[in-house]
């Protein structure tokens, strides 16, 4: 006997797509239905920049990209998909509250350097007070910022997508026709259920995962410049991009002094080049 056969709504059921009980304990998302971009968007291309868990620099992460493109002539934007947890603004030192045109489209705020950006910290006014929302409205609102933001003409936008599989991120999978994701982790042990988690739902929904980003792979010794390795040696993430199909594209130091500049507003400051190996393959998609 299915488990089907014994459930009370069996008779009235009109969710046999998406029961966990009828496929095999887990529910399959919905087909995509991808949201058109706002009518004066002209994006080329759209890339999610996403972590299974938190805390690992994704937003640090998709800064760099957005600075890293931007020195190479591109022209860049920053969807701050994170909505319960928004650090974009601070970054690039972005305080100014968003506009909207005649037509009720937002208009993005712009870095130093001409960095476009969106972020709920940019519409609210205390940057300190919790989002204390339900999924839909949170959902909702990374919608309104592919459908409702007026991003001009931009060779790539960088979505810096919550941590997880649920809710957010699977609105913007469904909603946004992304043409690469790139996942962040640091190198711990347990990075083997969480990098698989994320390859097998880019997997479901049909998205290219570009590689990995490993993030917090060492220290630098300010005496003699000997890479330390701060979580031991990162072969348990070597071996879980290996057994995911994923590849490490770059690994990033971690730096009190490149820290304290994103932590202050001055992210575009830093020179060094950081992401040298994840710039290429996205640059491959820029058409």
């Amino acid at each position: 006997m299915s488990a089907c056969d014994s459930c009370p709504s069996k008779s009235g059921c009109t969710s046999q797509s998406t029961c966990p009980s009828a496929n095999g304990g887990a529910a399959k998302p919905s087909a995509p239905q991808k949201e058109a971009q706002n009518a004066n968007s002209n994006i080329k291309t759209v890339i999610g920049v996403a972590s299974g868990k938190g805390g690992v620099g994704k937003s640090f992460v998709t800064t760099m990209l957005a600075i890293e493109l931007s020195r190479k002539g591109y022209k860049v934007g920053i969807m701050d998909a994170d909505i319960t947890g928004p650090s974009i603004p601070r970054a690039f030192g972005l305080k100014e509250t968003l506009t909207a045109t005649e037509e009720n489209h937002i208009v993005p705020a712009e870095s130093a350097t001409g960095i476009k950006a969106v972020s709920l910290n940019l519409l609210m006014e205390d940057e300190d007070a919790p989002v204390i929302w339900r999924g839909p409205v949170v959902s909702g609102l990374v919608k309104q910022f592919w459908t409702d933001v007026d991003w001009g003409m931009l060779d790539v936008l960088l979505i810096d997508m919550p941590p997880g599989t649920s809710d957010v991120p699977l609105t913007v999978f469904q909603s946004i026709p992304l043409d690469g994701l790139v996942l962040v982790s640091t190198p711990q042990d347990l990075v083997s259920m969480i990098v698989s988690k994320q390859r097998n739902m880019a997997k479901m929904m049909k998205v290219n995962i570009l590689g990995l980003v490993e993030n917090m792979s060492y220290i630098k010794c300010p005496h003699c410049d000997e890479k330390i390795a701060l979580f031991g040696n990162d072969m348990a993430l070597k071996r879980a991009s290996e057994e995911a199909g994923v590849k490490i594209l770059d690994k990033l130091p971690l730096d009190p002094e490149t820290t304290s500049y994103v932590d202050t507003g001055r992210a575009e400051a830093i020179k060094e080049e950081l992401l040298t190996n994840t710039v290429a393959e996205i640059s491959k998609l820029i058409s």
